[in-house]
């Protein structure tokens, strides 16, 4: 993912007022590993239930405010975004607020997603073998294209 600023991250939230833009607790971009994200993804430290997710569409920033589900689940599930069946971090259910005149309304989409966005290292690591000649490094890449895809179309979705 391309480094982004302060104000380019705050003005890219499609279901967000502007006063929770501007309340947004960021995270430390200067120490963020750019070229290992395909979404920027954090948990506010101040309100405990509430996320944001930014990515790209058409090489535009677009941001989105999530908040976590109340309930628990009864199974282990298993990440929508990375599609991780090995995940050593807890997955939950984020919804998000539709932008425009349907967020207005009270429409919101919801999806199971890593507990810390950790999507983006979790899509790195190479896959254990599956079969005599399988492609560690293709497969990889693979789950990287999916992980991007995944984030795209929620977001997109949020959009209308």
């Amino acid at each position: 993912m391309q480094p982004l600023t302060e104000q380019e991250i705050r003005g890219a939230f499609v279901n967000a007022s502007l006063r929770e833009r501007n309340s947004i607790t960021l995270p430390d971009l200067d120490n963020l590993a750019w070229d290992q994200l395909d979404f920027l993804g954090w948990r506010d430290r101040k309100i405990d239930n509430v996320g944001y997710v930014v990515t790209r569409l058409d090489d535009e920033p677009v941001g989105v405010m999530l908040r976590t589900g109340n309930g628990r689940t009864r199974t282990r599930p298993q990440c929508s975004w990375c599609e991780d069946v090995h995940l050593p971090n807890e997955v939950v259910f984020f919804s998000a607020k539709r932008a425009g005149a349907a967020g207005r309304k009270g429409d919101t989409i919801g999806t199971l997603v890593c507990a810390g966005f950790e999507c983006s290292a979790n899509v790195r690591k190479l896959p254990p073998l599956a079969y005599v000649g399988f492609d560690a490094e293709a497969a990889r890449l693979e789950r990287i294209e999916t992980l991007r895809g995944n984030v795209s179309r929620f977001v997109a979705a949020v959009l209308g």
